[in-house]
């Protein structure tokens, strides 16, 4: 009778194949230094990207504007952002570890599996920084595009095209992790934890500490959970070409005129590779004009610039250019004889108006294509003074956000410091740029990955005796207890 209860209980016998099936991924015992905190980070971090996934699927679910417009959108986004900068620094602190420990030496493909994994974790926070809709990420994917674009990248990875970040964010880049983590996590299961390949550190085998684990991992949801609550995700308004238009109409005609007669940053654009191969005069000006002039059927002045003679229009020019740059806001239709200076107060009008951002992102392949925005604000002197204000020293700190105020709670990338380093110790070198840059970070890369086949550097840690930040008495009992031993004996 008693057999045919348990069989009358399907709850009891779902629950316990879901038991059997996770404790198939327990590792069950390990060496005696295996359950302190040092030696489980693993485990934290396979959390951690579980609250990362629901996290990240519910702001999917409810739209990024959802984020920032409700109350329990922002904490959602502010648990995102903190269970982000959480499972980096632990990733860090597990390859710390391991480094220090020599562990690389016995498991190297292990290593290598880490390596690749740190470095997809790092591409997915700074894709995570573009992708939502305000001026921190505006500046994070400008200076993102250099580096991709040094590195001959930017036409597959570009920062500046939202839907392709996206694309990125969600679905490549995890799905590489997934599949990564997995692989890390069944050789580690398989082999063990690693025991010391030094005699002097006494070990022994003993059950591992799920309880423990568990415990902690409540500590660091809990931490997460505190970061979110006091210091929540900050939110600074994107700058708009209407907002910049109001605001400063005289700079936003003299970056039309930029892109017009192709001198700015974009149109002189010279890196690797050029993934903006278009034309900025008929992108910012002649298309959108274009547009204006069918809809209104108004005088076409920049038809009468074109049939002017070559000295002609670069005597316009230099006149628009000289015009806008007075500090004063042009009174519309002010200055006819000059068909270049019609045609910009006509731009400042639609922009104002709201029309010409529209209109320049319906030129783009996609509707959530940023590049033409991005980049006709990043060629302005208005995002650099917006960029200064908000303490954000992209210029030369790259990617690396600086801010005041509450800016600094949300973009922490601590770990681009030697990168941004690297960008201002170099920036007075003509012939170095991105692609430098770029070189020197994935040879970086290239090291940490092989550094168990590299004779003499992968001998550094045993040599400098890292192995006892983490093989000491406070990880290993049985190093605990031999010390007393020996205090014992000094006082007898």
């Amino acid at each position: 009778m008693s057999g045919l209860k348990r069989k009358g209980k399907p709850g009891n016998s779902i629950l316990a194949d879901m038991r059997s099936m996770i404790s198939f991924f327990y590792i069950k015992k390990v060496p005696s230094y295996g359950n302190s905190f040092f030696f489980t980070i693993g485990v934290y971090l396979l959390a951690l990207f579980g609250l990362l996934a629901i996290t990240g699927m519910i702001m999917m679910v409810f739209g990024i504007p959802w984020g920032y417009t409700t109350r329990i959108g922002n904490f959602v986004r502010s648990v995102h952002l903190w269970a982000a900068e959480a499972f980096v620094t632990l990733i860090f602190l597990h390859l710390l570890v391991n480094f220090s420990t020599s562990m690389f030496k016995r498991k190297r493909l292990v290593w290598i599996l880490g390596s690749m994994m740190l470095f997809l974790v790092l591409l997915e926070f700074a894709f995570g920084i573009a992708l939502p809709n305000d001026f921190v990420a505006q500046v994070n994917a400008r200076a993102g595009a250099d580096l991709w674009n040094g590195m001959g990248l930017g036409f597959w990875i570009n920062p500046l095209n939202r839907g392709a970040v996206l694309g990125w964010h969600i679905a490549v880049v995890p799905l590489l992790l997934v599949t990564l983590m997995f692989t890390h996590y069944m050789l580690v299961k398989k082999k063990g934890i690693s025991t010391p390949y030094r005699k002097d550190i006494p070990y022994s085998m003993v059950m591992a500490d799920h309880k423990a684990m568990y415990r902690r991992m409540g500590y660091i949801f809990a931490i997460v959970l505190l970061f979110a609550l006091l210091l929540p995700a900050p939110y600074a308004p994107p700058m708009t070409m209407q907002s910049w238009a109001k605001s400063s109409p005289n700079n936003f005609a003299l970056t039309l005129l930029s892109e017009f007669n192709y001198s700015s940053g974009t149109a002189t654009y010279m890196d690797t590779i050029d993934p903006y191969g278009f034309s900025t005069r008929e992108v910012y000006v002649t298309v959108p004009y274009g547009e204006y002039i069918n809809a209104t059927h108004q005088p076409d002045e920049l038809r009468a610039f074109l049939l002017e003679s070559p000295g002609e229009q670069s005597a316009d020019i230099s006149e628009a250019f000289a015009y806008f740059s007075t500090g004063a806001t042009p009174p519309a239709g002010q200055n006819r004889t000059d068909p270049m200076i019609s045609v910009m107060e006509t731009l400042i009008g639609m922009a104002q108006s709201g029309i010409y951002g529209p209109v320049l992102q319906s030129e783009s392949s996609s509707a959530s294509n940023r590049t033409y925005s991005l980049l006709l604000l990043s060629d302005s002197v208005a995002f650099e003074n917006e960029t200064t204000e908000t303490g954000l020293q992209v210029s030369q700190l790259g990617m690396l956000s600086i801010g005041n105020g509450a800016l600094w709670q949300q973009y922490m990338m601590y770990w681009l410091l030697p990168y941004d380093l690297m960008e201002i110790l170099t920036s007075g070198i003509p012939w170095w740029n991105d692609l430098q840059n770029g070189t020197v970070a994935l040879i970086a890369f290239a090291f940490l990955m092989f550094l168990p086949y590299i004779p003499y550097l992968r001998d550094v840690p045993d040599r400098l005796k890292l192995y006892k930040l983490f093989w000491n008495g406070f990880t290993v009992p049985e190093l605990r207890s031999r010390n007393r031993k020996d205090r014992k004996n000094r006082r007898v």
